[in-house]
């Protein structure tokens, strides 16, 4: 283990000791929906899920005396889901919208992120989103629904949500895969994590252009939780001593690289 992951194991054991300022929930029982299909937040590793979310929710959990259990739901049902009271909170790496708040309550953003265009390292018919754009033959891959989904709709393409241009894929990694194979010609990702895939792809992936806007990720629950309140107090002290930073290390980078 190379020093600097074993500071991070340091900040994550020594958390608890900011637990004493935060609610005590008293060891309250809580339905965490997930779909485990966007990599490295929550994803299934060898049978097991694991990933930043999870690790997040567990320090979270044991904060403020929590007690989590786990549901599994695709992305298109989970903001319904939640919002009808099934769950009582949602993680898949959702961005913090205005149209999303109307259906349901947001943390606050636990992660900043910003659109980048993943590329193969040999790429040299483009080098930006306009020109990527200019090129009717280039392929894009995208998940429906996700905000890399409408990044790519509305900042790279023309704004038609059904252009031939981009290509579904029911997971990230299913696209990269593809964008690797040369069945795509571009995938667009968060800066960390592309800069993660960049770093373990032995030069054949590579990032290209300006970054196409940021956005905040949160949790989701339904309108009126209780649980809106502590979990915030717990990502602002995650945030002050270091977790949320070492969880990033950990996944985004040690991760993709082997650290």
């Amino acid at each position: 283990m190379k020093l600097t992951a074993a500071l991070g194991l340091v900040a994550l054991l020594s958390a608890p000791a900011f637990a004493a300022d935060l609610p005590d929930m008293a060891g309250k029982d809580i339905t965490v929906v997930t779909e485990n299909a966007y990599p490295p937040l929550q994803f299934v590793k060898d049978g097991v899920a694991v990933g930043w979310e999870y690790d997040a929710v567990a320090e979270i959990a044991k904060r403020l005396n929590l007690k989590v259990t786990y549901e599994n739901i695709s992305w298109d049902a989970m903001i319904p889901a939640v919002s009808e009271g099934q769950f009582d909170m949602g993680m898949t790496g959702i961005t913090i919208r205005e149209d999303r708040r109307e259906k349901v309550d947001f943390s606050d953003s636990y992660m900043r992120s910003e659109m980048v265009m993943l590329v193969r390292g040999d790429e040299e018919r483009f080098a930006d989103a306009k020109t990527f754009a200019a090129n009717p033959d280039l392929l894009m891959a995208a998940q429906p629904g996700t905000t890399p989904f409408y990044v790519g709709v509305y900042e790279v393409l023309d704004g038609n949500e059904a252009n031939p241009r981009i290509k579904m894929f029911e997971t990230f990694g299913a696209g990269v895969q593809a964008l690797r194979n040369g069945d795509v010609d571009l995938a667009l990702t968060d800066s960390t994590g592309g800069a993660g895939y960049v770093a373990a792809s032995e030069g054949k992936l590579k990032i290209v252009g300006d970054t196409l806007g940021a956005e905040d990720f949160g949790f989701i629950f339904p309108k009126g939780s209780d649980l809106v309140a502590p979990i915030n107090a717990a990502i602002a002290a995650m945030k002050a001593d270091g977790t949320l930073d070492a969880l990033n290390k950990t996944w985004f980078v040690d991760a993709n690289t082997g650290g």
